[in-house]
């Protein structure tokens, strides 16, 4: 508990902090780099903002701290004012902020310029932080101003995320990676072959996930500790038998389960770490045993004797070995692709692309090689259509020869590279299963899962997405009373778990821009949101006062709400959300 007299301190460093911030704000209306800078002064009023009716504030230092972030916003604010950036020259720590594109919030995140940047590109590692419940921003931030942290490679920038609070990067915390490096990338010289993603803890869980789903971005990756699957961690580490969960949850832990994405890694050049006594080394086990299966052999290095923490001579190792792996850099069109995926989030690596897949969830993969300059190899599983995909300048292929397409054995010859040295040619296969080549996605083909609108539910909050309340009493009294309760949970875990103020708007309030712009989440029945009424009979299901019909199944809507995502009907690029925010519980987390 913050004594009052400090309370009230800070409560007016805020409230002048706030109004320096709208001065600034105001007299750099026309800066074009309002929206980039401003979110650098922002994140320190809402550090200490958060923090009091919150009682973030955990031990008696943070709030020293805390005064000392009010008083560097200050400083930050009236210098933008007068339009001075001197922390962007600033070599050492230096604190940054964004604004997320997911909720409007700004997030903070921490980044290391070593004495020897110039402004030329230079190699960038990100260092995603291990789990702790009480790091709010208050103390993650009070940490980038006056900790280096666990490494310190040579003639590096280092990105330390924040990651949206300890969520294992997962969901919005997954996205915080991609906007940080996004904004980061606005300032600083980042050698886009030379990114690496590291981590340890439940900041090597995160690289592993990072590692496998977004292999073609890094030039390399170097997980410590964590966990790589589901089941096997939670039996282990915390005595944990969830082998009876249903098939439904066991086949959503494929999105976050490194281990069934481990092929990917024969992009992604990878040096895992555990302690030799740590039981978190079952993480790196479990990939090394994964990657066996795929004919991959890891290099695990393991801290001798020790528990939870790395070894500094294993450290020393790992820097020497991401050093030479960083000299050579990123291979930005290997010749040879591999891809595996369960759902279509994460449906490219370099140059191949998936546009469908034959069944969700279940496991889809293409292998591809080019073969000298007019033929590429190609073998499918799972997968109705794709695309290649190589950018202007990189295409290896004769650009005056059609080149030969050998696909799970069927040739065809297809177009060839465009005089920029680009090359894309889209496939699919036929009611027969005959691959043909096509014009690219088709319009009008009806309802299909695709690249962002493939679900689940959780999916709808990793982008914009607006909340929308009923305003009306509602067709049964006891379901209403749920829905309402389930949106005021949702608003509530949202900035819980996520650090955000979820966007919120009632039914009669929301407009065609926030429809073009968001997934909206709808909240209540046909009678209670007017928003929900108007797509009722779009959506798959039969709904009414005295009728909820379901796949078939009828239920009682005195006492049942529809849970689900489908496209929406009034924009069918974005997603409609039906009585749901994301959809794991308290427990869970």
């Amino acid at each position: 508990e913050v004594p009052a007299e400090d309370r009230e301190a800070l409560q007016r460093g805020l409230d002048d902090l706030r109004a320096m911030i709208q001065a600034a704000a105001s007299a750099q209306a026309k800066n074009p780099a309002l929206k980039d800078l401003l979110p650098d002064i922002e994140i320190y009023w809402k550090a200490v903002a958060w923090a009091l009716p919150y009682q973030e504030t955990h031990k008696k230092p943070e709030i020293k701290a805390a005064q000392e972030l009010l008083r560097e916003g200050m400083e930050r604010a009236e210098q933008f004012k007068e339009g001075k950036t001197p922390w962007l020259l600033r070599k050492g720590l230096v604190v940054r902020g964004y604004r997320s594109r997911i909720d409007g919030s700004v997030q903070p995140y921490g980044m290391v310029i070593p004495e020897s940047y110039s402004g030329a590109p230079m190699r960038l590692d990100t260092w995603v932080h291990g789990r702790g419940e009480k790091l709010s921003e208050l103390a993650f931030m009070d940490q980038r101003r006056k900790q280096t942290g666990q490494i310190q490679p040579r003639d590096t920038l280092v990105i330390h995320l924040y990651g949206r609070y300890s969520c294992a990067n997962k969901f919005a915390g997954e996205i915080d990676l991609l906007e940080a490096l996004e904004h980061a990338g606005k300032f600083y010289a980042i050698d886009e072959d030379r990114v690496i993603v590291r981590g340890f803890s439940m900041g090597g869980a995160a690289t592993w996930q990072f590692a496998v789903h977004y292999a073609d971005k890094w030039c390399a990756a170097s997980p410590g500790a964590g966990f790589s699957e589901t089941p096997e961690f939670l039996k282990g580490f915390q005595g944990e038998d969830v082998y009876g969960a249903p098939w439904y949850e066991q086949k959503l832990w494929r999105w976050y389960n490194a281990t069934d994405s481990a092929l990917n890694l024969f992009h992604c050049p990878t040096v895992a770490y555990s302690g030799e006594l740590d039981r978190q080394k079952q993480a790196a086990d479990a990939m090394e045993a994964a990657l066996r299966a795929e004919e991959l052999d890891m290099v695990h290095l393991i801290g001798p004797q020790t528990e939870h923490k790395l070894h500094p001579d294993s450290l020393q190792e790992i820097e020497e070995r991401l050093a030479s792996i960083a000299a050579l850099g990123r291979d930005r069109t290997p010749a040879e692709v591999h891809l595996n995926t369960w759902f279509l989030r994460y449906n490219r690596m370099h140059w191949v692309v998936v546009d469908r897949m034959q069944e969700q969830w279940e496991r889809a993969r293409v292998h591809a090689h080019i073969e000298g300059a007019s033929k590429v190899w190609l073998k499918t599983q799972n997968v109705s259509a794709l695309t290649l995909d190589i950018v202007p300048g990189h295409c290896p292929l004769h650009p005056m020869t059609r080149p030969l397409l050998v696909i799970d054995s069927q040739e065809l010859t297809v177009r060839r590279p465009k005089t920029d040295r680009s090359w894309k040619v889209s496939l699919r296969k036929d009611d027969k299963g005959k691959w043909q080549e096509t014009l690219g996605q088709e319009e009008g083909e009806g309802l299909v899962k695709r690249h962002g609108l493939q679900g689940p539910i959780d999916d709808a909050f990793m982008d914009r997405f607006l909340l929308v309340g009923p305003s009306g009493a509602g067709w049964n009294e006891k379901s209403n009373q749920w829905a309402v309760g389930e949106l005021e949970r949702a608003r509530f875990e949202w900035r819980r778990q996520f650090r955000g103020d979820a966007p919120f708007k009632a039914d009669a309030d929301v407009t065609e821009e926030d429809i073009a712009s968001s997934n909206l989440v709808l909240w209540g029945d046909p009678g209670s949101n007017a928003l929900l009424a108007r797509i009722l009979e779009k959506l798959p299901m039969q709904w009414a006062k005295d009728k909820l019909v379901v796949n078939g199944k009828s239920y009682d809507p005195a006492g049942h709400m529809p849970v689900l995502i489908f496209p929406n009907p009034l924009n069918p690029q974005r997603y409609v959300v039906i009585n749901s925010g994301f959809t794991y519980r308290e427990y869970a987390y």
